[in-house]
């Protein structure tokens, strides 16, 4: 058989192609709606995985396993359904890349006290992975729907996430004059005073020398935006003693 034979590459495009691409695609969008739906409540939170991560794992999930439904289709059509011999199984291939890919997503991974970063291009090469396999069992038009899903994710799905109501996280660190004793009443009353939720659980106390150092996280109670961070660091140094401080975005 030529490879390379004009019939044998429109087998990719056939009617039978078309709608099978077709049914996944609409199993992306599916799973990318919910995926968001799920992200949406742990951004209004403050978390670190939003919506665009979720979403991006659920359409990456929904897109591997979805092939394994139209055997029929795997490689244009080249098998007619018949499930190549164990030592080539495509789902054991599967199944290792993703493993692998999973531990290759870890690395990128980094956190930095409260804040964590680089879930969302964690998501994004497990996505990668799963438009590779798309691709590779040739399911062409199902591949390029999912890529371009997921770069419209990536691309405006902050912006959407930053209009919609939430409740950001900040990390706040104070070091106060030696001999000074912060008070937890009293920072929770001045978080609430402009407008933040004192998180009582994330609470550290730290002894420096003779300087006491006070670490926690507070909630804003509606989203401030891009002043998230200023409305509370313009006014730390009115609490009496503070000498320092420091006012990080928080995405635990």
């Amino acid at each position: 058989m030529n490879l390379l034979d004009l019939d044998h590459l429109l087998r990719y495009w056939t009617a039978e192609q078309w709608q099978a691409n077709v049914l996944m695609l609409f199993h992306l969008l599916g799973a990318m709606a919910l995926g968001l739906v799920l992200g949406y409540e742990r951004a209004y939170h403050g978390r670190a995985a939003g919506m665009r991560t979720y979403a991006l794992v659920c359409m990456a999930s929904t897109g591997v396993i979805i092939l394994l439904a139209y055997p029929q289709q795997w490689y244009g059509g080249l098998q007619g359904g018949n499930v190549a011999p164990l030592l080539a199984d495509p789902t054991r291939v599967i199944q290792g890349i993703v493993t692998g890919i999973g531990f290759l997503c870890a690395g990128v991974i980094m956190r930095e006290g409260m804040n964590i970063s680089g879930l969302t291009t964690a998501a994004s090469l497990w996505a990668a992975s799963s438009i590779g396999i798309l691709l590779g069992m040739g399911f062409y038009f199902a591949a390029i729907m999912l890529t371009l899903l997921c770069a419209s994710l990536m691309m405006w799905g902050a912006k959407l996430e930053s209009h919609l109501p939430s409740h950001p996280a900040i990390a706040v660190m104070l070091r106060g004059e030696p001999q000074r004793r912060f008070a937890q009443q009293e920072l929770a009353e001045f978080s609430n005073s402009l407008g933040f939720r004192f998180a009582p659980g994330s609470l550290s106390v730290v002894m420096v020398g003779e300087q006491e150092e006070w670490r926690f996280v507070c909630t804003a109670k509606q989203n401030f935006g891009g002043q998230t961070l200023t409305r509370f660091a313009s006014r730390v140094t009115e609490i009496p003693g503070v000498v320092e401080y420091r006012v990080t975005h928080a995405r635990n």
